[in-house]
């Protein structure tokens, strides 16, 4: 019996293996402190009851994260399943036994970078879409964005970015269902959407640390999402170029793509507490909200972070710097780790498939308030 995570985006120590108790602990990020992200294969176990504690999930960044919390798991790397897991005492455990003999664990179900690069690829052969590579990350990769449209000044700039925190998988997943609906150029939607507006999208802002298998970190230990006030070309070059790139073109819609620990909801987070905030502002997250409500079933705004007070927001997070920047509309989206409380599913839990169908969905209230921005 044997536990790897020597691959992409792989993150685990094995403390023991005795027999079929098998003892592990998730490392921190490259760089940093948080940790809480884990993915990992255990081979040659089939039959075998097997027990396998994560001894340090207490003191993981959101260890109320831990709570109704089960384990996702897959096979073939394609369909991931949920694995009844227990937390106690500090110790997250998993007690199943493997139909095969290969298994991979995951804290969500990854995006990988070949799936990355296979997405972005995909996307450019479409005539409406080019890929550009915007700058590079600490590690020297490439930041890849898709531009859907005609980069027309006169049309409204619409721009969605995910996996500011690497960990947050399910960004991606929904990035995937947005640009299979708006490249769709059968879609009565997408093709009113193109009319009135560029699109410009930033599939993963966080390539080193997604492949580093970090929670919130880049290589160089920053946390992203605190970065937008002052990037720093040499710890946070992601943001940087992403930030550098928005002022040349502009933005008048942002959604930046997230997941959250501990809320089994899809919700977001808005502007309030920038020091511009205005009625007109609130509008359009009136509007945005109560139309995707209306939509889509597996949105809702009854739980949420709460609003910040007037003029206390952390503008080094990204949707307050980029409202308050360019005094436009910009929406933290974040979906759940855990399941969606409102529509469970005891099998499958909040999946890549549910998180495309909710990129998808993304489309009816960015058309719906178009008309209404700047």
């Amino acid at each position: 019996m044997k536990v790897t995570a020597n691959f992409d985006s792989g993150n685990i120590e094995v403390i023991d293996i005795n027999d079929r108790d098998i003892k592990l602990k998730i490392r921190k990020d490259t760089n940093s402190e948080f940790l809480q992200w884990f993915h990992f294969r255990l081979s040659g176990a089939k039959n075998k009851h097997c027990k396998i504690s994560i001894l340090n999930a207490g003191e993981t960044s959101y260890p109320e994260g831990w709570k109704d919390y089960n384990v996702c798991a897959s096979y073939d790397k394609r369909t991931w399943f949920r694995v009844p897991t227990a937390y106690i005492d500090g110790v997250l455990t998993i007690d199943y036994t493997p139909m095969h003999n290969s298994l991979y664990f995951a804290y969500f179900a990854p995006y990988s970078y070949d799936q990355h690069q296979d997405m972005v690829h995909q996307a450019q052969l479409a005539d409406n879409c080019k890929l550009e590579v915007i700058g590079s990350t600490v590690q020297g990769k490439d930041i890849d964005m898709l531009v859907v449209g005609e980069h027309d000044p006169s049309k409204k700039n619409v721009w969605l970015i995910a996996r500011q925190h690497p960990g947050e998988s399910m960004a991606e997943w929904f990035i995937e269902g947005f640009l299979g609906r708006i490249l769709d150029d059968q879609d009565g939607h997408a093709t009113q959407i193109l009319l009135n507006a560029n699109i410009y999208v930033i599939p993963n802002m966080n390539i080193d640390g997604s492949i580093a298998g970090n929670l919130r970190s880049n290589y160089a230990g920053a946390n992203l999402n605190r970065e937008w006030e002052t990037p720093r070309l040499k710890e946070s070059p992601e943001v940087f170029y992403a930030l550098k790139k928005m002022d040349e073109i502009g933005v008048d819609l942002l959604l930046d793509v997230h997941g959250d620990e501990e809320l089994p909801y899809n919700f977001v987070a808005g502007s309030e507490g920038i020091p511009s905030y205005s009625k007109k502002m609130k509008k359009l997250e009136d509007l945005f909200k109560e139309h995707w409500m209306l939509t889509c079933p597996d949105f809702q705004d009854k739980y949420n972070y709460g609003p910040d007070e007037p003029g206390k927001a952390n503008m080094t997070v990204c949707s307050n710097q980029i409202a308050e920047r360019f005094d436009c509309l910009a929406y933290t989206i974040e979906m759940p780790f855990k399941d969606n409380a409102d529509l469970p599913d005891e099998y499958y839990g909040w999946s890549p498939e549910r998180c495309i169908k909710l990129g998808e969905s993304v489309l009816l209230p960015i058309l719906h308030v178009l008309d209404e921005l700047n």
